[in-house]
């Protein structure tokens, strides 16, 4: 696979006419500008941008049109929220945890080291004021987040050599973002974060020594497999990782109360959208890295999931006694609903797999 693969208004003169004139102006089609931080096409996440913007077109018969412009097409990718903010589009489409620097607080609105999985996640941001606090955090910035997809666990990433203990990691340059880069770092590796068509280039040249993405659907038509060879399963950084519709909120607010309301639907609708593609399609494409590509499939030695671990709760601690208190009070929020949840997750969800696998073949 190629990894490169208006409010219009009508000015009619004359008493009569102006009476007419006001339903259409009401009635009036938009277009809105999406920019998000993945390729055109790209598997799972860019198409689902681009089913999200198409979705949202015709759920408004055409009165709120959404164009999108691929990464680089309109603004460079890591670029997106700023053009939301700055008013070069009205929508971005990416990963909340991209702009952790403007915030450190939005990481908990993508992926959390040893975190929530996808249900969870859900869960906390729908039903555990998860919403709440994360539009705080985007107020400041004058724009609204929703959930628009979700990755579920991830790889955790491609290597050159086997990794045999955390001393491995020391000086490694990886790829990776959010506070799973923190943890990273906090092992020994040399931590930095790049836009998915960037990647290759950099594993290819050296500048890299190791990059993680997603998983096999996306990194299979990134062609990691090309330079390095040792794959990792699963992550420990990224166990369910959501995407986010970014929207510039008095423009959203303007909008009438049936296209907001088609805007937040059809984003809930696309986070079990994009779910289920991953789903069905990232063992499909691990089966194409094995047997065409010759992947070695590994998972992580027991030091460096719990030197990771270790990590992880230092990096929340920190965030939970963070000085500021919106990062501090959606830190606490983000741990109280894990600890909740996590108990049907280990004792049901999991209980059951363990089962299936044991005793269950077809």
């Amino acid at each position: 696979m190629d990894r490169r693969s208006f409010i219009t208004r009508s000015v009619i003169a004359g008493t009569g006419a102006a009476a007419l004139a006001a339903p259409a102006i009401a009635q009036g089609n938009m277009t809105w500008r999406m920019v998000t931080t993945w390729p055109k096409n790209f598997p799972g996440l860019g198409v689902g941008a681009q089913r999200l913007a198409d979705r949202i077109t015709a759920a408004s018969g055409g009165r709120l049109t959404v164009q999108v412009y691929a990464a680089g097409e309109l603004v460079p990718p890591l670029q997106s929220l700023d053009a939301v903010i700055d008013g070069t589009a009205e929508m971005s489409h990416g990963a909340a945890y991209y702009w952790q620097n403007k915030s450190t607080a939005l990481s908990f609105f993508t992926g959390v080291p040893y975190g929530m999985t996808s249900s969870e996640l859900a869960g906390w941001i729908r039903h555990m004021g998860g919403q709440e606090l994360w539009d705080e955090v985007y107020d400041q910035f004058g724009v609204q987040g929703f959930l628009s997809g979700n990755t579920g666990t991830q790889a955790g990433g491609w290597f050159r050599n086997e990794l045999t203990g955390v001393a491995d990691l020391q000086g490694l340059r990886f790829r990776t973002p959010g506070l799973g880069g923190r943890v990273w770092e906090q092992l020994g590796a040399t931590v930095t974060n790049m836009a998915a068509g960037e990647i290759f280039q950099a594993l290819q040249s050296g500048t890299l020594d190791a990059a993680e993405f997603v998983g096999p659907y996306n990194d299979l038509a990134l062609g990691f497999y090309q330079v390095a060879k040792n794959y990792y399963f699963p992550s420990f950084v990224e166990p369910g990782l959501a995407t986010e519709l970014v929207v510039d909120k008095a423009k959203f607010q303007e909008l009438p109360d049936d296209l907001q309301a088609i805007v937040r639907d059809v984003s809930q609708a696309e986070y079990d959208m994009v779910a289920s593609d991953f789903a069905a399609n990232d063992p499909r494409a691990l089966q194409t890295l094995i047997n065409e590509h010759d992947v070695n499939v590994l998972q992580f030695p027991d030091e460096i999931l719990e030197a990771g671990a270790e990590a992880s709760k230092a990096v929340i601690t920190e965030l939970r006694e963070s000085d500021d208190d919106l990062t501090k009070r959606t830190a606490e929020s983000f741990v109280e609903a894990l600890n909740i949840m996590r108990v049907r997750t280990q004792s049901t969800d999991s209980a059951f797999i363990r089962a299936r696998e044991q005793y269950f073949s077809i």
